[in-house]
């Protein structure tokens, strides 16, 4: 294929596994946190660019409570996925249905928390993509902040920086470094075709043995 594969594209025809082959293919074999980041609100297709915060936790009263997150949430840009790396973190929801609505309407695409969230059944109401290791009730204030943004972030041992490519869907995340992308979409792209192929071939009565043969995907 010659010409562009654009964002759209790629929700419409790649995942989180095809792309996960394709970077095993060149040799990153770890772009994809093991932990189960689940999604909490749909099943879709999650795709876009990292928009970064690092979380921490904490237990004292804050003098700036919400100051980096909400400084994050305002400069999202059309397309970004919000990356929240919180360590894990379940000492409270750090994400809910205010920031997703704000988060929304500035275009972002959905958010990756490695940690919890809160108000479940009003963002699944919004439709608005949202991964997460798990749930609590309890609001983020006095408990965890952002301590930064717009930095590269870890989530078990991936390293997700502003700006590179991340699918989620219910497979998993999985993360392209820039420096790859256009290779490892292409791959993952052919072989999303050469898979169409197989399909229908063992439909038609080819044996897995030869179809496997023929296109070498599995």
């Amino acid at each position: 294929m010659t010409e562009q594969i654009t964002l759209e594209m790629m929700r419409e025809h790649l995942f989180s596994a095809v792309v996960c082959d394709a970077l095993d293919s060149i040799g990153l074999n770890h772009q994809s946190p093991r932990i189960q980041l689940r999604p909490m609100t749909v099943e879709t297709v999650l795709v876009g660019r990292c928009k970064t915060t690092l979380w921490g936790e904490m237990f004292h009263e804050d003098d700036h409570p919400y100051e980096l997150e909400l400084r994050a949430v305002d400069s999202l840009r059309p397309d970004e996925v919000l990356i929240a790396a919180a360590g894990g973190s379940s000492r409270s929801g750090i994400w809910g249905e205010l920031l997703s609505t704000a988060a929304s309407h500035r275009g972002c695409k959905g958010v990756i928390v490695d940690g919890a969230v809160r108000d479940i059944r009003q963002m699944r109401a919004m439709k608005f993509p949202v991964w997460a290791t798990a749930a609590s009730i309890y609001d983020s204030k006095n408990r965890n902040r952002v301590v930064d943004i717009d930095v590269p972030v870890e989530i078990d041992g991936v390293l997700f920086s502003p700006g590179d490519l991340v699918f989620a869907d219910i497979d998993g995340v999985v993360v392209v470094p820039q420096h790859v992308e256009k290779e490892v979409v292409q791959l993952a792209w052919d072989k999303v075709h050469d898979e169409s192929e197989f399909r229908e071939s063992i439909k038609n009565g080819m044996s897995t043995t030869e179809a496997f043969k023929r296109y070498g995907v599995l």
